[in-house]
């Protein structure tokens, strides 16, 4: 029986010798690596975390002490070692195994999270809410990379564990990557800390030696705290997080289970706030990972790190006109959090490295950031999955829809991306945007309107949102009548690409395709539907939907985001105060839930979002205006 097949539970774990722990992990890594290839997943991540977790588990008593990972990318081992080895083939499937810690799913995970630097505070949170009635107080240990330490509300966090002084841990997992590569003034000062391990080996000597010193021992001890500062600055980079109210303890070797167990055993016996910095590789054991961990940080189930098709995607489209205008436009700088593969922008970053900036983690900054650049002629584009934009909520409206200033941003992985689950779904976007003054929301329907809703952005003065799927974009030439041709983006104006009479079905983005379908199998059933492509979210075409409210009994609006305060909602509170009531009037959008992982056409047909819905909801609202006349 191999050592993986004893483990069922970290009490088992805790049962092999720690000689024992280096092939346990070895037997994780193939697990991990076998399984993902077929599931699709994070997989660099996990590779390079599983010495980190396997310790963890081996000196912790989970779930009554409590592990908190930052993102939870990394916590594949994390799943095997707790349990849920057997589950690991379904992860990320309907009903499956979530791709991050979900505290629906296991007691061991005591966090659902899938963004980035969260663990300290929520760490630090679960260390000031500590149980009076606990014999033996849990341990706290928070996990986070590098890159998540850069955001500001690590930092925040940081500031305040030291102030407060409670016992928690914060292991720094540093693999000098995120997704992206680490940037920024941190990343290189982290760099620089693994290049002077010296000073946390000499301190304890230091120490017992200064103590045994007969009579004066103790009193030269704290005479030499005093200089300790001064020796810090010339010894350790460390004294950030020393001089921030943590205990430094590292570098260490990430991937030395027998070192990181010594270490965790002896720390978790002192008080406060401390941090071990651990040096990993991500990607660990799987070299294609290890040399290119950005291409492996998840992956298709095909292994090859891309969506699986030959089109072209949305974030391809974008990637390519954006390059395309900046050539002609000098004004334009893109920028990204963390994500500049994702979105696209690497090859932006390749064309115009002066032009390009990855600000990390920090969503929030990148807006403010833009909105300075803005301030001062520039045309910045802000390019970030839809579900970090969250993130930056406050500078979208204080630092640029208040000022009015010309940012462009460009909304990746809007709507349902699939097997990343509720932390990721981007279908909030429209109801968090929709209400913004000065802002304008658009959403192509396929790869041309993309390319001319970025060329209409860049020429206005005031801010864009655009908005698309992860998916493949359409072609018009493919999909729509030769003859047809998109016409150019004005302010405000939706375009009607099919016309009847009997309902008019007003769709956005993504779903005006699917509408186009569901109109053409409707008219072999003797039900006419005139199609609009409303292009903008906001502001509505009023006068375009003044005039379909007048004409037809019914209209049928369908979005990829969530129904309250989305696209439909806006339709209809714009009918009610115009006063008109005489309209049947149905919205097709995701219910107001989180959303969880599974297939994103599969998901796009379980809510109603699918050319299927579509004709079945258009069939019974003329069945029930035939039975009443």
């Amino acid at each position: 029986m191999s050592l993986l097949e004893q483990i069922n539970s970290p009490a088992d774990l805790k049962k092999l010798q720690l000689r024992q722990l280096k092939g346990l992990a070895e037997e994780i890594r193939q697990e991990i690596i076998a399984t993902v290839s077929k599931t699709g997943g994070h997989l660099a991540s996990s590779l390079g975390a599983i010495e980190l977790t396997v310790a963890l588990h081996y000196v912790l008593n989970t779930p009554e002490d409590k592990i908190i990972w930052d993102v939870g990318h990394q916590a594949y081992a994390h799943k095997i070692l707790t349990g849920r080895r057997e589950q690991l083939k379904t992860l990320r499937q309907w009903q499956g195994l979530s791709g991050f810690p979900n505290r629906t799913e296991s007691a061991y995970d005591t966090f659902t999270v899938g963004h980035g630097s969260t663990s300290i505070s929520t760490a630090l949170g679960l260390a000031c809410a500590g149980h009076q009635e606990e014999t033996v107080p849990a341990k706290i240990v928070a996990v986070i990379g590098d890159a998540s330490l850069g955001g500001g509300m690590a930092l925040e966090a940081l500031n305040h564990a030291g102030q407060l002084k409670k016992n928690l841990v914060v292991i720094l997992n540093d693999n000098k990557m995120g997704i992206s590569r680490s940037v920024g003034a941190l990343s290189h000062y982290l760099n620089r800390i693994i290049t002077m391990p010296i000073y946390n080996r000499i301190r304890g000597d230091i120490e017992n030696l200064v103590k045994r010193v007969p009579r004066v021992g103790k009193k030269l001890y704290s005479t030499a705290r005093r200089l300790e500062e001064g020796l810090k600055n010339l010894l350790v980079p460390g004294i950030l997080f020393e001089e921030l109210g943590f205990r430094y303890f590292g570098p260490i070797d990430g991937h030395n289970i027998k070192e990181i167990v010594y270490t965790l055993r002896n720390i978790l016996q002192m008080e406060g706030p401390l941090l071990v910095h651990a040096i990993t590789v991500k990607g660990k054991g799987f070299s294609q990972a290890e040399q290119v961990p950005e291409k492996f940080h998840g992956i298709n189930s095909d292994s090859k790190g891309r969506v699986k098709t030959q089109e072209r995607t949305f974030t391809q489209v974008f990637s390519e006109k954006l390059i395309c205008l900046a050539k002609k436009d000098k004004r334009i700088r893109a920028i990204t959090a963390a994500m500049s593969e994702g979105t696209g922008l690497d090859s932006f970053a390749e064309k115009f490295p002066h032009k390009f900036y990855d600000v990390g983690m920090a969503e929030g900054h990148a807006v403010g950031f833009a909105a300075g650049l803005a301030c001062r002629g520039l045309r910045p584009v802000v390019a970030i999955y839809s579900t970090f934009l969250q993130r930056a909520y406050d500078q979208i409206i204080h630092d640029v829809c208040l000022q009015n200033l010309p940012v462009v941003f460009v909304l990746d992985r809007a709507g349902i991306v699939g097997e990343d689950g509720a932390t990721h779904q981007g279908i909030f976007d429209l109801a968090y945007l929709g209400h913004i003054p000065n802002l304008a929301v658009l959403a192509p329907k396929d790869a041309q309107e993309l390319e001319l809703m970025l060329e209409f952005a860049f020429e206005i003065s005031s801010p864009v949102a655009i908005r698309y799927p992860k998916d493949k974009a359409p072609e018009t030439k493919n999909l729509l009548n030769p003859a047809y041709k998109p016409a150019k983006i004005q302010y405000a104006q939706a375009e009607i690409l099919r016309s009847a009479e009997d309902l008019a079905i007003i769709a956005l983005g993504s779903m005006v395709y699917p509408s186009l379908e569901a109109a053409r199998i409707l008219a072999e059933r003797g039900v006419g539907c005139t199609v609009v492509n409303a292009r903008f979210a906001k502001p509505l075409d009023e006068l375009l939907m003044k005039k379909l409210a007048q004409k037809f009994q019914t209209l049928i609006t369908i979005e990829e985001g969530v129904a309250w305060g989305g696209f439909g909602s806006a339709i209809f509170s714009f009918l009610a105060e115009q006063g008109i009531s005489n309209v049947t009037l149905k919205q097709l959008a995701l219910p107001c839930t989180f959303v969880p992982h599974g297939d994103r056409e599969f998901l796009l047909k379980k809510y109603g979002l699918s050319v299927q819905g579509l004709v079945d909801s258009a069939l019974n609202l003329k069945k029930a205006k035939t039975r009443h006349g």
